[in-house]
């Protein structure tokens, strides 16, 4: 992110990228959401949102989504328009809570390690959610595109179960990927590790899982550097990785002329163009059916 957010600055910014990403759908066929803990960090309780098809499958693909807010503000229910749409089109969608930093004991460590969890409760409950343990989705935008990027590339697997967290697809819209110039995620990580080492762009490897990003070509937020060199870098590794680069809008596809920064409002017709490329790209993967609904 380009320019560090205020507090107060920040809570508007955060609240109307929330109003701008989750437009309005017909997705009547999805049924929740249905509320479940899947960790607890000392007192906290960490939910959730589960969003089942009409048509239930046993072995539906899956899609954890994580909402935007600079890993500051923000709740589940931002990602809820996306999660209803998904589960119309035959996924098993869920809306993930996260820790929000506190500029003290809570970091953008904490919430990746909570974006982690979500993935790998996705995985060991496949039963229970009867979905595909083999195709779960992690999709976020903004700083929920860091976390979706990290529980793949900071995959965890050193839990008891050995249960990995990286996801088998990721779906990222205007994300932070390149940290090392973010002053505001600089700033929430404090003293507690070098940025560079929660930076996705920093730590891209080989067997990587395919990659859509969703990006306007003018964000201030999270520009298109950080995203190209993100994308450029997974194919130097052999992975895949589409970069859809979407002219003349900035952050979450506000247009040019619009602070993106301050006031984010999507173009709706780009907006519409991004959406349907993400049902593209999870369709290609065979992982969504169903007929479209925009």
């Amino acid at each position: 992110m380009k320019r560090m957010l205020t507090s107060a600055l920040s809570a508007v910014v955060l609240l109307c990228s929330f109003l701008s990403v989750v437009s309005a759908q017909d997705t009547s066929g999805a049924r929740g959401p249905h509320k479940r803990i899947f960790c607890k960090r000392d007192s906290v309780s960490l939910n959730a949102y589960v969003f089942q098809p009409a048509r239930p499958s046993s072995r539906a693909a899956a899609i954890v989504i994580f909402h935007g807010g600079g890993w500051t503000i923000g709740d589940p229910e931002w990602a809820f328009g996306r999660a209803r749409h998904f589960a119309d089109r035959g996924m098993v969608a869920i809306a993930a809570q996260y820790r929000l930093s506190d500029g003290k004991a809570v970091t953008p460590l904490e919430a990746m390690e909570d974006a982690r969890a979500a993935i790998q409760w996705t995985r060991t409950s496949a039963k229970l959610l009867g979905i595909d343990p083999n195709r779960i989705v992690a999709y976020g935008w903004s700083a929920g595109g860091h976390l979706a990027a990290s529980t793949a590339i900071f995959a965890d697997t050193t839990s008891a179960s050995k249960v990995s967290s990286a996801p088998d697809a990721l779906i990222l819209v205007s994300p932070a990927v390149n940290l090392e110039k973010d002053s505001w995620a600089r700033q929430l990580l404090g003293a507690r590790a070098d940025i560079s080492s929660i930076s996705p762009v920093s730590h891209v490897r080989s067997g990587l899982p395919p990659t859509l990003i969703l990006q306007g070509s003018d964000d201030t937020v999270t520009p298109l550097e950080g995203a190209r060199l993100f994308s450029d870098r997974m194919k130097m590794k052999g992975n895949k990785c589409i970069l859809q680069i979407y002219p003349k809008v900035g952050h979450l596809f506000t247009p040019v002329g619009t602070r993106d920064d301050e006031w984010p409002q999507p173009d709706p017709n780009v907006q519409g163009q991004a959406y349907q490329k993400a049902d593209e790209f999870l369709e290609s993967l065979g992982f969504l059916s169903g007929a479209r609904h925009f």
